[in-house]
This record gives structure tokens, C-alpha cells and sequence, in this order.
């Protein structure tokens, strides 16, 4: 079976919602909403294999540390697994005084009974319970009215819920209801049944309930899905009594989008999962949000300082890997490939000072920040220019090339990417820098120097001693400096003409570590031969022997260049 030519004769889009004053699009979002975790809930059910206790407890105790306040830790009446971490969670006193655990229950009584049962002796919990409310269930699966939806499931069973808390007073109580499938019902029927509910509860601001909005399946665009918040936010009765929130799912790809303009909208708080796991393609990204409120400014009240340690606990969990791609965490998210994008970083990088707000062409947040490093921004394929080799030679080794050699380097890497079709690291361009510049030594290769200074003429005479394949050889030359002196006695050794073009240096490493590297631009030849202009570089402890390494290097290449295109001719 193919795709329809004309979908419309399957599917239908989505109602809008009438709300022609609304104001969720003008809104800014200037503190993080509440977070509830469901990661050992809705994240576990939509596992192949979900968590065992020790899982359960290292996904507990990571959510505790990165600062959730509210986390659904099971679905005890469905799972005897469930049930006995929820009573190893109490029992073994493993919740701080801080954090409130929630669990799921349906609308059924023995189940709500045994949920119960699970949470005896817990300080403060969260009863979670629900029903579907979308027509299609009503309909289908519950062959139930309107009315039997409402007072049947929802009012009977909040009444239930109070009663048995009323029986477990030690137990500080927040009663939860999810009218399931509210993405897909109608808001006036969404408003009765929670008004219903909130009545029964006696919802007040001194005794707030939580109503949870879930976008059980995503089937609109996120704007729609704000409309339908925003008119549940000042429809709804008690809303004084209400902790408005939202349980997105991405069924469309959405999912942040969907709670971004929930919380806009006027939600007080979000369900959601870290890196958004959870059935189908996953419930709401908690840290995506959180970490866009960040990167505006806004404290997320969660603590993401090592991401991949979190990644790490995630994936162990779940037994699923996070995409290298996913937003803040993936493997390759602070990297860049592109030339153009590699030198707007590496420019930008170079002109930033630390206590500079945050304005990185392509970086939207500080690696930095959440324990990643920087060594990872910049990384070389065949679609790679002179910037990101730059950065990663500058970064890693030290090396300031100056543009002229950034150019003529970017070429010979790529010249060798273009052979292996492969990407480089820092070290793979580290190894063809010191192959291409540093240990070129074939066939001119220093050896010694002794320099003597005319005081009676401006010049010096300078003395040196170079090994010509393999044999050591006595040069002497004489100009108004070191170089002019070496140049001009390798000339002459070389039996070619060889002009200084540009010179750079500069020190890296400390202390018996210091070093000077030259890199020096040589004319090689003359007009008439195949003259050529390039680089050599020079490392050595003393800086005019750096120079005079760096010219042989220049040279060198020269030479074997020079070779090549008499072996190709």
C-alpha cells in the first residue's frame, strides 16, 4: 500500500480553536515552571525491557540530584516490580524531605485501592489518577455517554481518592487528575468532567490540586494545542485552586514547541522525561526545555552542569542510545563542520572575552556550561576549511599560523582527506603538520651554527654546519642578520636562488618546556625556473635556530615539490 494521492479523503486536519483575543503568543517566559519527572513511569512502560530495581533506584537518585521536586516513580498497581520499589523508595527512606514522589493509577477502584496501599508511609505523595476523555474511547473502547464518562470514571473515583487519603492521614496528600486524551477531546467536555473533579476535591488556593493536560498523542501544530491551554487556563472554575499542567507528546515532532507554549499559555507546570523518552516517539525533552530557558536567561531549576554524566545514567537505564544529534547532549552538537561555519567561530572565539554575554555564531549556549569541552567544536571532514584546521592546530597545540600558511595548509589536509575520504581529528592534522613542516629534512637538514658579529661593518658572519643527505656539511655566508646570513650561504649550498617573504614566530609551552616556532614564507627559484613561494616552519628551543629549521623546511618542501612535477612532466 502507497501513500495517498489526495490524504484528505483519510484524514482530517484539526479543528482550531475559537479564541480570537488570545494571548499566549505576546507572553515571555520569565521562570521555569514546575518539573515532573516521568521517566520511571511513562519512560519505563515504553521500554523493550524496562528498568530492574537497581535501574529504577540510579534513574531515582539522578533525577534527585539534578533538582526535580516532583517525580511519578511507578505505576504500582499494574506492576508487582513497580509496587516494590514504590515500598523501597518509603520503607528505606531514600526521599528527601524536598521531593514529593507521584504515582499513576486508572480510574478503577481496586487499582486506586492498591496504589494506596503502595504509598503507606510516605511523607507527602501525589495520587495520580485518570481517564480517557477523547471521543474515540467514549465511544469505541468504553461504549460510555458523556455523562457515564463523567460520573461514572472521573467524579466516583475522586470521591474514592479522598476517602482513602482521608483514611491515611499521615500522609500529606496532593491529589492529580488527567482527563487522558485531552488533545484529542472536546474543551467544553474537558472542562465539565475537570470542573466536576475540582468540586468534588474542593480545589482552593490552601488546597490545590494538580489538573494535568496531556497531549496523550500529539494531533495538532503547537499553536493550536496553546489555544486549547490557554482556554482550559481561563475557563476552568477553580482555577485559583488549580496547578495548571501539560504531559506533550512528539508524535509530530512538536513536543517542545507544544510545552514552550503551554507554559506561555498559562501552565504552571510540566510532565516530560529526560531526552525525551517514552512511548511512540517519546514524551516532552524536560531538559530541552529546561536548557532553552537557560540559554535565555532564565534560571531552569535543574542542574545540568555534566550533561553526559546524565546522558551516560540515561542510556544505561533505558538501554537506549541518545541520538548524536539530540539538542545540548548529542555527541555532536557543539560540532561544526562546515569551513565558513569554523572560521565565524574561531574569529568569534578570538574576540570574546570572559565576561562577555554569550553571542557565538552557531554555538547557542556555552559548552562550557554544562561540562562539555570546547575540543570538540571544531572538527575536519572534506567539507572543512582553513578555520576549523586553525582552531584545532591553535587549540590543541598551540601552533598561530598566520593566514598565508592557513591557506597553503588547508590544502595539503585536504589533499589528504580527499585520499582517505575519512574525517581528521586534531591529532591526524597534528601528525600531518609535523610530517609536512617539522620533520622534512630530506635532503637539507640543520645540524650546528656559530655566529660572529662584525662590530666595524653592519653585518654578521655566520657559520654552519648541514647535513646534505646524510653528509655533514661547512657553509659559511655573511648579511645584516642571522637569517640574511643563513639564506644567503644556503643559496649558495642549494645552487638556487631562496628570498625571505613574511616571517611570524611565537613562543608556546612554559618554563623547560618554552619553545620558539617560526614560520617563515620563502621564495624559492627564480622567474625563469619553476619558482615557488611557501612556508617552512621551525621549532627549537632557541628562536634562530627555529628560523634556520623553518627556512630548511621551506626549502626542503620546495625542492620535493619541484621534483614531482619534473616525475609528472
Amino acid at each position: 500500500m502507497a501513500m495517498l494521492k489526495n490524504p484528505a479523503t483519510k484524514y482530517r486536519p484539526f479543528a482550531p480553536v475559537r479564541l480570537k483575543d488570545r494571548t499566549w503568543p505576546d507572553a515571555v517566559i520569565t521562570k521555569a515552571p514546575i518539573w515532573c519527572s516521568v521517566d520511571l513511569r511513562d519512560g519505563n512502560q515504553a521500554l523493550i525491557e524496562p528498568m530492574n530495581a537497581e535501574r529504577k533506584l540510579r534513574m531515582f537518585e539522578t533525577l534527585v540530584k539534578l533538582g526535580f521536586k516532583e517525580i511519578e516513580v511507578g505505576f504500582p498497581s499494574a506492576s508487582q516490580t513497580d509496587f516494590d520499589f514504590v515500598r523501597s523508595l518509603i520503607e528505606e527512606n531514600r526521599i528527601p524531605d524536598d521531593v514529593t514522589i507521584q504515582v499513576l493509577t486508572p480510574a478503577r477502584e481496586p487499582l486506586i485501592r492498591r496504589t494506596f496501599e503502595a504509598l503507606k508511609g510516605a511523607r507527602r505523595a501525589i495520587l495520580h489518577y485518570y481517564n480517557a476523555v477523547a471521543p474515540i474511547m467514549r465511544d469505541v473502547v468504553f461504549n460510555m455517554s458523556k455523562d457515564e464518562v463523567l460520573s461514572e470514571l472521573a467524579v466516583k473515583h475522586a470521591r474514592l481518592v479522598q476517602e482513602l487519603a482521608a483514611r491515611q492521614p499521615d500522609t500529606q496528600w496532593v491529589f492529580q487528575y488527567s482527563p487522558e486524551m485531552f488533545s484529542g477531546a472536546e474543551l467544553e467536555f474537558s472542562k465539565q468532567i475537570v470542573d466536576a473533579v475540582t468540586e468534588v476535591w474542593q480545589s482552593s488556593p490552601s488546597n490545590p490540586c494538580i489538573i494535568n493536560l496531556p497531549s496523550t498523542v500529539e494531533h495538532s501544530t503547537p499553536n493550536i494545542f496553546a489555544d486549547m491551554i490557554e482556554w482550559m487556563h481561563r475557563n476552568l472554575q477553580r482555577r485559583d485552586g488549580i496547578i495548571l499542567s501539560v504531559h506533550p507528546h512528539n508524535d509530530r515532532g512538536t513536543g517542545t514547541a507544544a510545552g514552550e507554549f503551554a507554559i506561555m499559555a498559562g501552565v504552571d507546570r510540566v510532565e516530560g522525561c529526560l531526552f525525551g523518552n517514552g512511548e511512540r516517539t517519546g514524551n516532552v525533552d524536560v531538559v530541552n526545555i529546561a536548557l532553552n530557558l537557560y540559554t535565555q536567561g532564565v534560571d531552569p531549576q535543574l542542574d545540568f552542569s555534566n550533561i553526559d554524566a546524565v546522558r551516560e545514567t540515561v542510556e544505561y537505564c533505558n538501554q537506549l542510545p541518545v541520538h548524536p544529534r539530540h539538542p545540548y547532549v548529542g555527541d555532536l552538537v557543539y560540532t561544526s563542520f562546515s569551513g565558513s561555519h569554523q572560521d565565524a567561530i574561531k574569529k568569534a572565539f578570538s574576540a570574546r572575552k570572559e565576561s562577555d554575554i554569550w553571542v557565538m555564531p552557531y554555538l547557542p549556549i556555552d559548552p562550557k556550561d554544562l561540562g562539555r569541552s570546547y575540543e570538540a567544536v571544531i572538527r575536519v571532514n572534506s567539507q572543512s576549511g582553513k578555520g576549523g584546521i586553525t582552531y584545532l592546530l591553535e587549540h590543541e597545540y598551540g601552533l598561530s599560523l598566520p593566514r598565508r600558511l592557513q591557506i597553503e595548509f588547508s590544502q595539503v589536509v585536504q589533499a589528504d582527506m580527499d585520499a582517505s575520504g575519512k574525517e581528521v581529528t586534531a591529532k591526524d592534522i597534528w601528525r600531518i603538520f609535523e610530517r609536512e613542516y617539522l620533520a622534512s629534512a630530506q635532503p637539507y637538514a640543520y645540524v650546528a651554527h656559530h655566529l660572529v658579529e662584525d662590530s666595524t661593518r653592519d653585518s654578521v658572519e655566520l657559520k654552519s654546519e648541514i647535513s646534505v643527505g646524510g653528509e655533514r656539511k661547512q657553509v659559511v655566508g655573511s648579511g645584516n642578520g642571522p637569517i640574511d646570513a643563513f639564506v644567503a650561504a644556503l643559496s649558495r649550498l642549494a645552487g638556487v636562488p631562496i628570498a625571505v617573504v613574511d616571517y611570524h614566530e611565537h613562543a608556546i609551552g612554559a618554563g623547560a618546556d618554552a619553545a620558539a616556532v617560526t614560520y617563515i614564507e620563502l621564495r624559492v627559484g627564480d622567474a625563469s625556473s619553476s619558482q615557488r613561494t611557501l612556508f617552512g616552519v621551525g621549532k627549537d628551543a632557541n628562536i634562530v635556530t627555529a628560523s634556520f629549521k623553518a627556512i630548511l623546511s621551506g626549502l626542503n618542501r620546495a625542492l620535493r615539490d619541484s621534483a614531482a612535477d619534473r616525475a609528472a612532466a
